[in-house]
């Protein structure tokens, strides 16, 4: 019995990988989708989303994913909560490794979107779980009545520096510049909240803990060159930026200097016939919910009419 083809394979989840099952389910084409370890992607780990259309009210991150996950279910898409550890994209059909087993499709889109970027500290991973952390939805609650602080200066920091304020004694925001890089609605609720210090001029430059391995201070090294200073936290959340999730790909399709995938001009298509790219995986300008959604309808119309031109 020979192994089944399917039409299409979609790898990632959250806005992007959704929207583009909803649109191929509703094409009468329903996809196998892998959508990782972390389903629903950056979405999981946002708190309030206020801009999304359709919810004047906001609606959690955690809710918006539920969503798009049951309305993909709903037009057939079949759904496997596991991580895809490789791909051959070397001849058709593509050849999708998820574990031991080899899945095959005509085509594939491509909606791994991006991971968080950690410091890099030699003693970072002796403090995850223990103070670390970069996910404040996630991690929030154990941190009440505490001082800790959040590092980056961009939306994400400042979205995670206020909503940490509903649980903590006091949030530092640690930043490298003298000057906050997120949207200017961000930033004035992040100054006039009278929980939140602003470390400005400021990296981490060490983790220290105490007797009980649980992070105790930070050690702050001044950008303009003055004197290291100490900011006893219990905890810190990192918020600097993502990093693409291309690892599987093993090179086998073109990224940038920052690693996002590329696509051609006005599409959404990859270099390999057949492979397709939506959401924050090739995204370096927008990174929205909205706009992930968006390239992922324009992936799933451009692989169902490619598909449909094949004669597949």
């Amino acid at each position: 019995m020979s192994q089944k083809i399917h039409k299409s394979i979609v790898i990632g989840s959250g806005p992007a990988g959704f929207t583009a099952a909803i649109y191929l389910g509703r094409a009468n084409m329903p996809p196998l989708v892998f959508e990782g370890d972390q389903p629903g992607g950056q979405l999981t780990i946002t708190t309030e989303v206020e801009n999304f259309p359709g919810f004047p009210e906001g609606i959690t991150g955690p809710e918006l994913t539920e969503h798009f996950r049951a309305q993909a279910a709903r037009f057939g898409a079949e759904i496997i909560t596991k991580t895809v550890d490789g791909v051959d994209l070397s001849e058709r059909p593509f050849k999708v490794v998820v574990g031991a087993e080899t899945h095959l499709a005509h085509s594939l889109i491509l909606a791994t979107g991006s991971s968080a970027r950690w410091l890099g500290l030699p003693e970072e991973n002796d403090f995850h779980g223990k103070g670390l952390s970069a996910c404040a939805t996630c991690d929030g609650f154990f941190f009440r009545d505490q001082e800790i602080a959040v590092v980056g200066g961009g939306d994400t920091a400042l979205e995670e520096a206020i909503f940490l304020t509903n649980f903590a004694k006091k949030v530092t925001l640690i930043h490298r510049r003298d000057e906050l890089r997120g949207s200017k609605i961000m930033a004035d609720r992040a100054m006039a909240n009278e929980k939140i210090d602003i470390a400005w001029n400021k990296t981490v430059k060490q983790l220290v803990g105490g007797e009980n391995g649980l992070l105790e201070k930070l050690i702050l090294a001044d950008t303009q060159g003055g004197a290291d200073v100490e900011l006893p936290v219990t905890g810190c959340f990192i918020a600097i930026g993502h990093i693409p999730n291309t690892q599987f790909l093993n090179g086998q399709l073109t990224i940038d200097e920052n690693g996002y995938l590329v696509t051609l001009p006005n599409v959404t298509a990859t270099e390999v016939e057949g492979v397709w790219a939506c959401g924050d995986v090739q995204d370096h300008v927008y990174r929205q919910a909205i706009t992930a959604a968006g390239t992922g309808c324009m992936s799933a119309i451009e692989c169902e009419r490619w598909i449909g031109e094949q004669g597949i």
